[in-house]
């Protein structure tokens, strides 16, 4: 897409876009998506951000938002894992700018998302004070964080190919 189609949205659209995304996020945030183990399918709204940056704060909205309502860490996970999520959209953003393969792009958005992980496994160590080894507790996000992003993918995938989401 040339750039000056990628700039025909009003920005009252692509504010209506970012707050749906970040609704989305909420909504999809469940009990599943804290703790030790988690599953969070909102975090397939991570791959978005390799489409366009609007994204990078449409998702970090929906964690802020999801955290400060369900997260049983508190105001520390509302920042950490805020900014956990600010950090790895704006390097999936970054590293996958120049890529055209949609299936690429994915796959480094699921392995950024998935690698960045560690800073959610340091944050649960520190909150829960628990004699928790790290390695296991990383592991453990990291497959969660990887089923969500890679059933995500394959959503996002079929998704891009009817929606323009560099629009």
């Amino acid at each position: 897409m040339n750039s000056e189609k990628n700039n025909d949205l009003k920005p009252t659209a692509k504010l209506v876009l970012m707050g749906l995304v970040a609704a989305m996020y909420v909504a999809l945030t469940s009990s599943f998506g804290f703790g030790i183990v988690q599953f969070r399918m909102s975090e397939m709204f991570n791959h978005l951000a390799a489409f366009n940056k609007r994204y990078i704060v449409a998702v970090t909205l929906g964690v802020v938002i999801a955290n400060s309502f369900q997260s049983p860490y508190g105001m520390i996970d509302v920042v950490v894992g805020s900014l956990q999520t600010l950090v790895m959209t704006s390097l999936a953003y970054f590293c996958t700018r120049k890529v055209k393969n949609t299936i690429t792009k994915l796959t480094i958005t699921t392995v950024i998302s998935t690698l960045m992980m560690w800073v959610i496994a340091v944050e649960i160590m520190y909150m829960t004070k628990a004699p928790i080894a790290f390695w296991p507790t990383y592991g453990s996000l990291m497959v969660g964080e990887l089923a969500s992003m890679v059933l995500g993918g394959i959503i996002i995938y079929f998704i891009s190919k009817r929606i323009d989401l560099t629009r």
